[in-house]
Formats: C-alpha cells, structure tokens, sequence
C-alpha cells in the first residue's frame, strides 16, 4: 500500500490511496483544476482513478468532488446525508454510491471502513483502509471534535495514521478569528489540539505502528514545528521510532509505502524473509 497527501488544511484536503491497480481517492476538497495540478505531481493520471470517497459535506472535503467525478468518471461514494448536502456540486450525471458508516465498502484491493465521528458536519465519518491482500492498515481521521471511544475503537492497530493536530491553543486564542470560531473550533464538535492529539496517538500507540503524519493543521492558529514538537514528546514516551511528519496545504507529500516502512521495523533476520 501507497500513501500520498496531495494537500491537508482548512483551504482543502485529500488523501491518495494505492494498492495494485487500485487507486482510492479520499476527500476531494481542492478545484477540479488543483487535483489534477497535485496528481500530476506525483505522477498519477487522474483518468486511472478507481474511487472517489468523501467523509463529509464540508467544503475543504468536497470542493471538487463533483467535478472529479464527471470529468474523470471516477465513482463517487458517500453517504446518503451527505450526498443531500452537497446536491449543488453534482448535476445527477455522477455514478453515486452511498455507504453507510460502520458498514465496510469493498473498493478493489482495498477494504474501507468508515465511522462516525463528532464534528459539526452533516454526517461525518472517517475511516481506515485496509490492503485486502496484506492487512496493512491506514487511519484516516483529519476531522475529530474530541476522540470518542467509537474512534479509538476503530484506529487500533493502524500501521500509519494520518491524524488532525489542528491547532495550538495558546495561538488559538490569540488568532485573529472571531470568538464564535474560535470557540468551535476548540469545541467539542470542532477540530483536535497539538496536545490532544498527542494524547490520541499515545493512546493509539502499539508496535507495528510505522508513521504518524499530522494533517489538517490551521494556518492562523499552529505551526508545523509546533505540532511536531508535542506529538513528538507524546510518541517519544513510547518509544516510537517510526516516521513522524507534517502534512502541507499547498503541495503533496512524498508517498509513504507501507510495506517497505514495515520491513524497516521488523527484526534484520525476519526482513530476510
């Protein structure tokens, strides 16, 4: 399995997921035009995209869902809520299948297991994606209010996760956003903090973990040394010796190859194997 951020933060977000000749986009929320800019900067022809999942109606998720879909004929899936809430970005030409959560959706070589999550979204779910064939698994979750015990159920045993570290709160209070936003984002329906999501990944922590990537940052109220630093000292009570890093707004992320960062863990004589 592949993993590529093509970009994550409150101006857009997604996600690319490769297994074979599987290619799962999850969230398009950059224009049409901007997608394509990103696929085409990690070599991918957007033309040979599989699927197109959208976690929820928010417009840094969806942006260009609708057109993704009808100029690339890529299948849309999402859930019935959100498809109503989103009824301006698509015309009915779109092949559209709905999910629901807690319900596994079989997208070829991979199995996509969305959960709800608490955000102040129509339906918001995140999700995990496993590789059918290897059962490395991946933990999406760049949208989380607080970590209910539904969501840390459901991101046990990942081997990489791509985690919210939205903000710093001490930034956050002294952003220039009005204090109606400020207490939503902080809110329990809002976005997770640098500290929270290091509690998060302490919790989620176990051995197999192979790389954490902190996503959805705000650019008014965190900064990627920031993030870094306390979800950093978080792992580093753990002994985690893994990969650690920062999603970007504006550009994708090199890709991760999960099998080559779990043959990197394993003992030298069962690497040989």
């Amino acid at each position: 399995m592949n993993v590529t951020i093509l970009g994550s933060g409150s101006r857009g977000n997604a996600i690319l997921v490769e297994s074979g000749d599987t290619r799962l986009l999850v969230d398009a929320g950059f224009s049409g035009r901007d997608l394509e800019r990103r696929l085409a900067e990690v070599e991918v022809d957007p033309a040979s995209l599989t699927a197109l999942l959208v976690t929820h109606d928010h417009g840094d998720h969806t942006r260009g869902m609708g057109v993704a879909a009808r100029r690339w004929n890529v299948p849309l899936y999402l859930t019935e809520l959100t498809r109503n809430a989103c009824r301006q970005l698509l015309d009915g030409s779109e092949e559209v299948r709905t999910y629901e959560s807690a319900s596994p959706v079989e997208i070829g070589g991979l199995v996509v297991t969305p959960f709800l999550t608490v955000h102040d979204a129509i339906d918001p779910v995140a999700v995990t994606v496993t590789e059918a064939g290897t059962g490395e698994k991946l933990g999406i979750a760049t949208d989380l209010g607080r970590a209910t015990a539904g969501v840390r159920h459901a991101l046990r045993c990942c081997d990489v996760l791509v985690l919210e570290s939205n903000h710093d709160e001490i930034l956050l209070r002294e952003s220039p956003y009005p204090w109606s936003v400020k207490a939503r984002i902080g809110g329990s329906h809002g976005h997770l903090s640098n500290r929270a999501a290091g509690e998060l990944v302490t919790e989620l922590f176990h051995d197999g973990l192979c790389a954490v990537v902190l996503a959805h940052l705000s650019e008014n109220a965190n900064e990627p040394s920031l993030a870094r630093e306390v979800v950093g000292q978080a792992l580093a009570r753990r002994r985690f010796s893994g990969m650690l890093d920062v999603a970007a707004q504006d550009r994708p992320m090199a890709p991760i190859d999960v099998t080559r960062l779990k043959a990197l863990r394993l003992p030298p004589q069962m690497a040989l194997f």
